[in-house]
């Protein structure tokens, strides 16, 4: 895998690997928790990459709270899995932490643009 010099894009990439290795047992019955999962995700990637790319500090911070909010989704989604037993606690804690680096990363980009 390619790293990418932003960091946040990295922990995303990250966060997409570890959907695809450790989601892939997912009974029938909840499919759709693995897909929104995935797509919210793939989703996240693609506002963290526009908002790297913009230059209006509003269209971005914008882009940003977006973000944080697609990043609050997957954790829900995630802790769901988790509560109704489709992953187990080392899988849930792993994810858990990625999803905690990247809201520190997007709230930090979110805080030093906004000054």
């Amino acid at each position: 895998m390619q790293k990418e010099k932003f960091k946040v894009i990295n922990f995303i990439r990250e966060l997409l690997v570890n959907i695809d290795k450790n989601l892939e047992n997912f009974p029938k019955k909840d499919i759709e928790i693995k897909n929104r999962i995935r797509n919210t995700s793939y989703d996240l990637l693609e506002l963290v990459y526009e908002a790297n790319a913009i230059e209006n500090i509003q269209e971005k911070s914008e882009l940003l709270n977006k973000s944080i909010a697609k990043v609050k989704v997957i954790d829900f989604l995630i802790n769901l899995s988790y509560d109704k037993q489709i992953i187990n606690n080392k899988r849930y804690l792993k994810f858990g932490e990625s999803m905690d680096e990247i809201i520190k990363y997007l709230t930090g980009w979110k805080k030093s643009i906004n000054n």
